[in-house]
């Protein structure tokens, strides 16, 4: 590791706020009488979120002096741990990683966007919006490239997306954490392409046993929809009768991930999904859902949350929508091109 320096200007003096004192205070109570130093890593990472993200001396001084520790031991761990910027960074300050599964995944790519867009390291831009620093694995091999920025990952960077992504947190506009493609976790860049039955092991339905069909049949989908259904008119009739949409969705699921726009500006054709037709798409892009992919990663709650949404509980199921996105996104016809859908369906599809 090469040497680490404190910035050469420093502010004089610093305290904790009073919100940030009574945090502190219960953190170094976690520990034994004689082991306060042990809270030392925690205190310094809250001292430098304190202060615009960088650890002024005066930070760890005041650490030391609480948990009665020499000044030359916490110098020590505030230089050791890269973790801890030693001079000032941007208010967006880019952490890159570089070792090898994200190199072997375009980091380099994103390291040119980074010397263009902010400079050289520990540059920080005139508007004192962003600065970067490449550093070691971040542990997010299987979404590489990625980067952490303050305290966010953002995954399956490439130079388009991260530009715009810089771009968006310096304009102040919203942006999403995570998977800039609409992945989940670290699921098949193509969408899934094993466990995406509603019996599988994917959280959708509960745990696989080796009696569960591959494929379930009519009646299973729909006894499945049907309690899925009465569960959660059940709770929405606990609801108040002015309820928004958005709140009666979070009442019985999560909202899933969307993102701000198109992958490469090009949505799927999410109207090949039988039950989706130009109204439901419509709703969906609004959600930040444009892709295959997006929907074969839903969960049991996101699926939950966006049939409430919808205002057709059980549906998703029914139609099978997360089955045929899975299907789509990994090049397959999807329902609609063996067959229409049943009359009833079709008079309900949006």
């Amino acid at each position: 590791m090469t040497v680490r320096r404190l910035a050469e200007l420093q502010p004089e003096t610093f305290a904790f706020t009073a919100e940030n004192e009574v945090w502190v205070q219960k953190e170094i109570a976690k520990f034994p009488p004689g082991r306060q130093a042990s809270a030392i890593l925690p205190l310094l990472w809250r001292a430098q979120e304190q202060n615009a993200y960088w650890l002024p001396k005066a930070a760890i001084e005041t650490v030391a002096a609480m948990l009665d520790m020499p000044l030359m031991r916490a110098l020590e761990i505030a230089t050791f741990y890269s973790m801890f910027n030693l001079s000032p960074v941007g208010r967006h300050h880019v952490q890159l990683c570089g070792t090898t599964p994200c190199m072997l995944r375009g980091s380099e790519d994103l390291k040119k966007v980074c010397e263009q867009r902010i400079g050289a390291q520990n540059h920080v831009t005139a508007d004192g919006a962003l600065s970067w620093v490449e550093v070691e694995c971040l542990g997010a091999c299987c979404n590489a490239p990625m980067v952490q920025i303050n305290n966010d990952y953002y995954e399956d960077l490439d130079p388009q997306n991260f530009t715009k992504l810089l771009d968006d947190l310096v304009a102040g506009r919203p942006v999403v954490t995570g998977s800039q493609t609409g992945r989940v976790s670290s699921e098949p860049v193509g969408g899934l392409t094993s466990l995406t039955s509603l019996y599988g092991v994917d959280g959708r339905s509960g745990a696989q046993t080796e009696t569960s069909p591959a494929t379930p049949t009519p009646g299973d989908i729909e006894a499945h929809a049907a309690a899925e259904e009465a569960d959660i008119k059940a709770k929405l009739a606990t609801l108040p009768k002015d309820a928004t949409p958005e709140m009666k969705a979070d009442s019985v699921g999560a909202r899933p991930a969307g993102l701000a726009a198109a992958r490469a500006d090009k949505a799927d054709d999410l109207q090949r999904i039988k039950g989706i037709g130009p109204v439901n798409e419509g709703r969906l892009h609004e959600l930040g859902i444009f892709h295959f992919a997006q929907i074969a990663a839903w969960t049991r709650p996101e699926i939950r949350w966006v049939g409430t949404y919808l205002s057709f509980p059980g549906r998703i199921d029914r139609e099978q929508w997360v089955r045929q996105a899975g299907s789509l996104a990994a090049g397959g016809a999807g329902l609609k091109a063996h067959g229409e859908p049943s009359p009833a369906s079709a008079a309900k599809e949006g």
